[in-house]
């Protein structure tokens, strides 16, 4: 019993420790809002299923009187909506991805009806798909008062995206040496990047299955202690100890700890921008311009 609590202690020292290290060095140790709860989620509804998840684990342990379970059971359901939330957030990038795609083949379709780069650009202020709008709309309004070359790189770095990347590369370079075959090539990025979308979408079925038998695997787990909580209470006497409570702790953090892990492999992880990702480092593309 000794040897376990003085472990379980020092896990613990170390375990804090290495936060402390991360705070010092500015990493983000805790996923931001953003990224845990679905898009849309008020911060009255996220502060409700905070306090849900906390006030879950008090009842769990008036129950019980396991201090090891109400933690566990509180910090699974805190977690949730970020263990089986990947889903939503790759919605959000394939959807952005998508748009580029779009807007490139808009740009293509203007160049086509005889008019200039220039002007193919501006048509596509109120038109452009919603997910990049906002960036599309001040993109052309800096048209007015700057080179086409220039104001491209003000628009590459605000959507920051690998494949919005390859579109203004095309169009900077067409808007300095005039090319003639820039829409074939608008037309082959847009089907490149659209391929990479349908790649991703198909990987994501497959990840959708397994949170689907990961939610199975845990909701059965749950129950089937809980039903044997009630049940056959003698089978879980040991767990009424503190060495009990510590080895209760250590089977919930590897649930947790795999939980993490499965959303953290399942995120869509963008190749690197082959431009500068800060507008200040940005490089000429506009040749001197």
């Amino acid at each position: 019993m000794t040897t376990l609590a003085m472990a379980a202690l020092s896990g613990g020292v170390a375990l804090g420790l290495l936060l402390v290290i991360q705070g010092v060095r500015g990493n983000r140790i805790l996923p931001e809002a953003s990224t845990v709860f679905p898009e849309g989620t008020t911060a009255a509804a996220a502060t409700a299923w905070l306090a849900g998840g906390f006030v879950l684990g008090l009842m769990v342990l008036a129950v019980t009187r396991w201090i090891g379970a109400a933690v566990g059971i509180a910090a699974l359901a805190v977690g949730v909506p970020w263990f089986f939330g990947g889903t939503r957030v790759n919605r959000r990038e394939i959807e952005r991805t998508q748009a580029i795609a779009t807007w490139a083949e808009m740009i293509r379709d203007n160049i086509a009806g005889a008019a200039g780069l220039e002007q193919a650009l501006l048509s596509t202020a109120d038109i452009a798909p919603l997910p990049i709008a906002r960036e599309v709309k001040a993109f052309t309004n800096r048209l007015e008062s700057r080179p086409v070359a220039e104001a491209l790189v003000f628009l590459g770095g605000e959507l920051d995206h690998p494949a919005a990347d390859l579109v203004v590369v095309s169009l900077a370079n067409a808007s300095r040496m005039e090319g003639r075959d820039l829409g074939p090539l608008l037309t082959r990025l847009a089907e490149s990047i659209r391929g990479d979308v349908r790649m991703r979408l198909r990987v994501e079925v497959g990840r959708s299955r397994i949170r689907t038998s990961s939610k199975i695997v845990l909701t059965v787990t749950l129950l089937t202690v809980a039903m044997i909580y009630f049940t056959s209470r003698e089978l879980l006497e040991v767990y009424d100890t503190a060495e009990g409570q510590i080895w209760l702790l250590a089977v919930f953090g590897l649930f947790i700890a795999a939980l993490g892990l499965m959303n953290y492999f399942a995120q869509v992880q963008l190749p690197e921008r082959f431009s500068a990702r800060r507008i200040e480092d940005r490089i000429d593309i506009g040749g001197g311009q």
